[in-house]
């Protein structure tokens, strides 16, 4: 029993560390259907950029952490389950299972990453964009690239580096 319980520990503490890291979202970041389009861009000044979080949905690693432990809940118990015979193998696999299930079930829906609210001027009048980013890609006081895929979608692009003591691994 405590082996069982400490399995089940292990698992949801592995499995509550799943999250998206909204790379997707960056505003430098293009899906296959917006390649090799004619898009609207225009550029744009920052007047300022300062740091943000950006709620993203966390469904996809949600949805894996219930089938992963799902699985390693079902061969845990069936393993444990077999020390003594068949039935209770099958019996505690199927509660492995659904208890694997449950623990992946407790990762979040949403993720908060890192973002940016940069404040633009355009023909006279300021603007907002809220972007998954960090403040050391963008220089205010400086020109940038805006790039409309859809109305009313902004993808300000970067224009500076961060430095490498800054960048994510």
């Amino acid at each position: 029993m405590f082996k069982k319980g400490m399995v089940l520990l292990a698992l949801s503490a592995a499995i509550s560390g799943c999250q998206t890291s909204g790379e997707e979202y960056q505003a430098n970041v293009f899906d296959s259907s917006q390649v090799n389009l004619q898009q609207e861009a225009k550029t744009v000044k920052i007047i300022t950029v300062s740091e943000t979080k950006i709620k993203v949905s966390n469904q996809k690693n949600k949805n894996t952490a219930m089938m992963v432990g799902g699985l390693l809940g079902a061969a845990g118990g069936a393993a444990l389950g077999a020390t003594r015979n068949t039935g209770t193998a099958v019996a505690a696999g199927v509660g492995g299972g659904a208890a694997g299930a449950l623990a992946g079930s407790l990762v979040n829906d949403t993720s908060l990453v890192p973002g940016v609210l940069i404040g633009y001027s355009e023909d006279g009048k300021i603007y907002t964009s809220a972007q998954v980013g960090r403040v050391c890609e963008f220089t205010p006081g400086e020109i940038s690239l805006m790039v409309k895929t859809t109305e009313n979608e902004t993808r300000i692009q970067p224009n500076a580096k961060c430095p490498a003591s800054a960048k994510k691994g």
